[in-house]
């Protein structure tokens, strides 16, 4: 089973690079909303010791913030002959092989971040609810495409049963 998954780096396809600009916007919006709670019960309240849960929420989430970079590059995806392979995480590393004849649902989603950055979300599911696999970041026409590619692949394999 390890041989499966030693595959050459330049075999995986990447998201795009903007999409680190969508991650980073959603991370500062958790934050301001997270900090700006802390702080909301802090001026409410007499308790100083809150004004320094804000603060090390609000450092934590800088520290967050500068990993997106690193994590985004580390998502990838790779079309197989039986199946699709799925990449992402650093410290916990996360490979997902989702088999054409098991794909039911195939979708593009697309947030307003997204949106305007011309990007999209693939997402696909199976049978099983915990093989649900999401590739963010695909520019719209790749994910329409990709989309589209999978169906056919799906409908083919599944008349193969």
């Amino acid at each position: 089973m390890a041989e499966r998954l030693e595959i050459p780096a330049q075999q995986w396809r990447r998201v795009s690079p903007r999409y680190i600009l969508v991650d980073v916007v959603g991370a500062l919006v958790f934050t301001v909303v997270v900090v700006g709670a802390f702080g909301a019960v802090a001026a409410l309240s007499d308790t100083g010791w809150i004004w320094y849960l804000a603060a090390v929420a609000g450092v934590v989430m800088i520290i967050v913030i500068a990993f997106i970079p690193r994590r985004v590059r580390s998502i990838g995806y790779q079309l197989r002959d039986d199946d699709l392979l799925f990449r992402r995480g650093l410290l916990f590393q996360r490979f997902v092989s989702v088999p054409y004849g098991r794909m039911q649902l195939v979708d593009i989603n697309r947030g307003p971040v997204s949106r305007a950055l011309g990007l999209s979300d693939l997402r696909f599911v199976t049978a099983a609810a915990s093989s649900g696999v999401s590739i963010p970041g695909l520019p719209l026409a790749e994910a329409e495409q990709l989309r589209d590619r999978l169906v056919e692949l799906a409908e083919s394999r599944r008349a193969g049963l």
